[in-house]
């Protein structure tokens, strides 16, 4: 695939439809119709953006929280399903590459997942965030490494990671000794105050530098309707208020475009791939910067399942047994005679 030496982007601050997912969706849909217009080959989409982000499980206490978790559950994407398809359908109508972050369930929980469409509308990342934050651990299940991956796109290599992960340094540096040469990174928006909008211009904007890549944040927007229908309490949707920023960062740590604080919109830039070689040239922290004979990360990309099934073999007579892994692994070949396990029956001496 031939590398682009431009490629324009788009990140999408808006608000989510708190009452259903398909209306979220259509916002979704009709964004990327507007970021397309601009020229953008690649929109990204706030954390958690379909069907909401659970901004209630920040101001309510678990026991009274059961009634929105579980509608979270009904709203929640199940992938691949009409929802998946329906992005996909937009990504491949517009030509343009969706970042997009979902409640996923599967069976019995929910994850916070990013989902990564190339511009033909194949899904081509789909990772669970490591670990759910604070309050967030109420609500959703762990992910696991196999989707700490970097993708190929028609628009360059790609990673992503949700929030609070960027404060996980080995989970970065697993993207950065990838090559990533667009991080994909989200955030919920409309939490915490003006703190959480600093806090996290300094990790996004250390990330491009650490990483020598651009870095293109999305976060939601609550509108104050929206605020009081989450909680009535003056006092607490305080905490829903603030914490939003949006924004573009080149690899040498700088704002595109001014980053966007308040209200709705898209901010769109023009990325010069050009300026990944011109950093990396004094920095490369997993290259000529790196010492790996002295500090190297060692991560384990197996898919974390429940449940692993394995065929017995009738006799330990020496005959080859394989494993078959629940998720599509295979153990190496099983030597019955090699199993220290296995007791050995002698004869007497004499």
């Amino acid at each position: 695939m031939q590398k682009k030496s431009t490629v324009r982007v788009a990140a999408v601050q808006i608000a989510p439809d708190l009452t259903s997912r398909e209306k979220t969706v259509a916002r979704v849909i009709e964004a990327i119709a507007q970021a397309s217009a601009k020229g953008a080959e690649l929109v990204v989409f706030p954390e958690t953006f379909v069907p909401w982000y659970p901004y209630f499980s920040f101001v309510l206490p678990p026991v009274l929280s059961g009634k929105e978790h579980l509608r979270l559950y009904e709203e929640a994407v199940v992938v691949p399903s009409a929802t998946t398809r329906s992005v996909a359908a937009a990504a491949r109508e517009h030509g343009i590459v969706v970042a997009l972050g979902v409640n996923e369930r599967d069976h019995g929980t929910l994850y916070n997942t990013q989902l990564l469409f190339d511009a033909d509308g194949g899904l081509i990342l789909k990772r669970r965030k490591i670990t759910p934050t604070f309050h967030e651990r109420m609500i959703w299940g762990q992910g696991d490494a196999s989707g700490l991956k970097v993708v190929d796109s028609t628009i360059g290599r790609i990673g992503a990671l949700a929030c609070w992960e960027h404060y996980n340094p080995l989970a970065r540096y697993a993207l950065m000794a990838q090559h990533e040469e667009i991080h994909i990174a989200q955030f919920p928006g409309s939490m915490v105050g003006p703190i959480f909008a600093d806090q996290m211009e300094v990790t996004i904007r250390h990330h491009a530098l650490e990483s020598g890549c651009f870095v293109v944040n999305a976060t939601g927007w609550l509108t104050d309707d929206q605020i009081v229908s989450i909680t009535p309490d003056t006092g607490l949707q305080k905490a829903l208020r603030g914490g939003c920023m949006t924004a573009i960062i080149s690899p040498e740590g700088k704002h595109l475009v001014p980053p966007l604080t308040e209200g709705e919109g898209i901010l769109v830039a023009d990325l010069d791939m050009s300026l990944i070689l011109k950093r990396k040239r004094m920095m490369d922290s997993v290259g000529h910067y790196a010492r790996p004979e002295l500090l190297h990360l060692v991560m384990d990309a197996r898919p974390a399942a429940p449940m692993r099934t394995s065929t017995i073999p009738a006799a330990f007579s020496g005959e080859t047994l394989t494993t078959d892994m629940s998720d599509g692994e295979q153990d190496a070949p099983f030597d019955g005679n090699a199993d220290q396990r296995i007791a050995v029956l002698r004869s007497p001496a004499g």
